[in-house]
């Protein structure tokens, strides 16, 4: 299914519960890949941002701060992915009632039986992975679309799945408000309304996979979407008690495969989103946690 699925529905026409609109105007200046903001002073980060993005200078200003708590807790080091954090407006991914919540610590509800993910995690998986401008990544569970954004500050080529037609539908908003406002590099990311389980097979091999949604084993599709040498992370483990593993699918002189696990967070659980089938399998609840 080779398509860009943004919905070209005006915010006017947004139902009712939909992410909020929080930057009223068209991006003050071209956005440009390359330009980053200061990481190293709060106010010149905000003015920055103000002067380059047009964005709100009082959650700006949470940003940072939410940034600063990230490097303390080694959830992100090194200044690409810094820069990934520091230009995606998660603000825009929550809900209206969460807006001012947006960097808090933890996940936040974002309907339909499901929640964004916290900024710790979603940084640490993010850098985990390292994509690579021109690396594909498939990321399963698109949720509130803020993992998708924050992926294309990283890379040009993006393929999300959202299991939840709504979700995905008022998703596809947020992203098509966003483009016209001057969120460019969110045209880098290619969504689709689909069972996440069996992945993107139209466009494998993926450099890099991210699952956002929990579930006991790794899906065999994915681990065959995932290029040799590649990289996913994935929470595995029964519902509420995951362990987000680093799988690497080594290729060997000989051509042979070797799958090196390894364990994030060294041992300690985080709680996901379960993982859900459309064919009513065994695998419960919905892959939304992005």
């Amino acid at each position: 299914m080779n398509r860009r699925q943004f919905i070209a529905t005006s915010v006017g026409a947004m139902a009712t519960g939909a992410m909020p609109r929080l930057v009223e105007a068209a991006m003050p200046i071209s956005h440009d890949r390359n330009a980053a903001p200061p990481m190293d002073d709060r106010k010149a980060f905000v003015d920055w941002m103000v002067q380059y993005r047009g964005e709100d200078p009082a959650l700006l200003a949470q940003r940072y701060d939410r940034f600063l708590q990230l490097i303390a807790h080694k959830d992100v080091w090194d200044d690409r992915n810094k820069r990934a954090y520091l230009m995606t407006p998660r603000e825009e991914f929550v809900t209206a009632p969460n807006r001012a919540r947006a960097y808090e610590w933890h996940y936040l509800d974002i309907g339909y039986g499901v929640t964004i993910t916290g900024p710790h995690t979603v940084a640490r998986m993010t850098n985990t992975i390292n994509p690579r401008f021109g690396e594909k990544v498939l990321e399963v569970g698109t949720g509130s679309g803020y993992q998708a954004a924050y992926l294309s500050n990283l890379t040009n080529r993006v393929w999300s799945i959202e299991i939840i037609r709504p979700l995905y539908e008022r998703t596809g908003r947020v992203f098509s408000d966003l483009i016209s406002r001057g969120y460019s590099e969110y045209g880098a990311i290619n969504r689709r309304n689909s069972d996440g389980y069996y992945g993107w097979p139209e466009f494998a091999p993926f450099d890099k996979i991210i699952v956002t949604c929990g579930i006991d084993h790794v899906p065999p599709p994915l681990l065959q979407q995932l290029k040799p040498n590649g990289v996913m992370v994935i929470p595995i483990g029964p519902p509420g008690a995951q362990h987000v593993l680093k799988i690497v699918k080594n290729q060997a002189a000989d051509g042979s495969i070797a799958v090196d696990r390894s364990d994030i967070y060294h041992g300690s659980v985080v709680n996901f989103v379960p993982f859900t089938k459309l064919d009513n399998g065994s695998i419960n609840g919905t892959h939304s946690g992005g």
